[in-house]
């Protein structure tokens, strides 16, 4: 059963419609990267997905037994995020608080997944320090850490690389592929890079208000859409 489906969803930004007509699925264990220029609604998407915005039109129905509140997100950085004043173990405990539900403290099962998860990221030795004062890829691996707190199933990152180096860039994509691979929770990944996108991915959902392709990584390569944005055809900037 799909973790989610999206049938002929419509979705409005500051008046306008931004997706438009939408019809995809997330399937358990799949890689989906959603490529396009910008502007073309792929955050927009994810924040519907999320339940932080409403649908105009259409249904996202979610199955296999997942909650809105059980994605784990990874938002795009800002500099209220870089400058979080907590401990690196304390960010990623937080992603267990909406699995709290009424408990007003976390139980040792929250704590133990908080470790496991920073174990996984290869960040415990971090767990002391202040997030604040962390490099841009330790920093993505705390969040990615927290995300996974909240999940069993589904990770949401939307473009999570931006603004650090190819080397840590390149480690970090390591590590989606591995929880990916070895966990079998489905990423969805919005992403400028589309030659990484084509590497990693099972599937592609290409957006330009429509889906101009949605389908598995495969079939995309060789769509005419496909070969016009990897063969350089749009300037370097769109992707």
């Amino acid at each position: 059963m799909a973790l989610i489906k999206c049938e002929q969803v419509s979705i409005g930004y500051e008046g306008q419609t931004v997706v438009r007509d939408l019809d995809f699925v997330i399937e358990p264990g799949d890689y989906l990267c959603i490529v396009g220029e910008n502007g073309s609604g792929k955050s927009t998407l994810v924040k519907s997905l999320l339940g932080l915005k409403n649908v105009e039109k259409g249904h996202i129905i979610y199955g296999d037994g997942l909650k809105q509140n059980e994605i784990g997100y990874l938002p795009q950085q800002n500099d209220s995020q870089k400058d979080f004043p907590a401990s690196v173990y304390e960010v990623v405990l937080s992603g267990r608080l909406n699995s709290r539900g009424f408990h007003p403290f976390y139980t040792p099962g929250d704590k133990r997944e908080a470790v496991e998860k920073m174990e996984l990221l290869g960040i415990r030795e971090l767990e002391k320090q202040s997030f604040r004062d962390l490099s841009g890829g330790q920093k993505q691996r705390v969040l990615l850490a927290r995300a996974l707190c909240a999940t069993r199933s589904l990770l949401l990152l939307d473009e999570p690389v931006t603004g650090l180096d190819p080397i840590v860039t390149g480690e970090f994509y390591q590590l989606i592929r591995r929880i990916n691979r070895d966990s079998g929770i489905a990423v969805v990944m919005v992403s400028h890079d589309i030659e990484s996108a084509v590497k990693d991915a099972s599937h592609i959902l290409h957006l330009q208000e429509r889906a101009l392709f949605f389908g598995t990584t495969e079939d995309y390569c060789k769509s005419r859409i496909g070969r016009e944005f990897l063969g350089g055809v749009h300037d370097g900037n769109s992707l």
